[in-house]
C-alpha cells in the first residue's frame, strides 16, 4: 500500500510559480514511476508529467514551463511550475505507478493516487 499527500498548492498570478510537492510512504519509492496529473474544472484528467530514475516526460501544454523532480531520500517529487497560465487552473494529482515500466502518461497506469491540490492561476 502506498499513501500519496499532495501538498503546496494555492492562488498565483499569471506568469508566477508554484511548487507542488507529494509525500509518498512505501520502501521501495525508488522504484516507483510517479506521475503528476490535472483536471480542470468540468474537464478530463490529463497527463501533466512523470518521472523515474532515468528520465522525465511532460504533457505537450508544459513542456518547457514545468519541472519535476524527486528526493528519493525523503520519498517526495516535486512539480515545479513557472509561467503560469491561468488554463493551468486545475486540481493537481500526484500518482504513484508501481507495476508499469518507463514514464506512464495514462491514467489507468497508475494504482496510487493523492486526494489532490488546488491550483489557482488568476489573469
Amino acid at each position: 500500500q502506498v499513501q500519496l499527500v499532495e501538498s503546496g498548492g494555492g492562488l498565483v498570478q499569471a506568469g508566477g510559480s508554484l511548487r507542488l510537492s507529494c509525500a509518498a510512504s512505501g520502501r521501495t519509492f525508488e522504484r516507483y514511476a510517479m506521475g503528476w496529473f490535472r483536471q480542470p474544472p468540468g474537464k478530463e484528467r490529463d497527463f501533466v508529467g512523470a518521472i523515474r530514475w532515468n528520465g522525465a516526460r511532460y504533457g505537450d501544454s508544459v513542456k518547457g514551463r514545468f519541472t519535476i523532480s524527486r528526493d528519493n531520500a525523503k520519498n517526495t517529487v516535486y512539480l515545479q511550475m513557472n509561467s503560469l497560465k491561468p488554463e493551468d487552473t486545475a486540481v493537481y494529482y500526484c500518482a504513484a505507478s508501481t507495476g508499469v515500466a518507463g514514464t506512464p502518461n495514462f491514467a489507468f497506469q497508475y494504482n496510487y493516487w493523492g486526494q489532490g491540490t488546488q491550483v489557482t492561476v488568476s489573469s
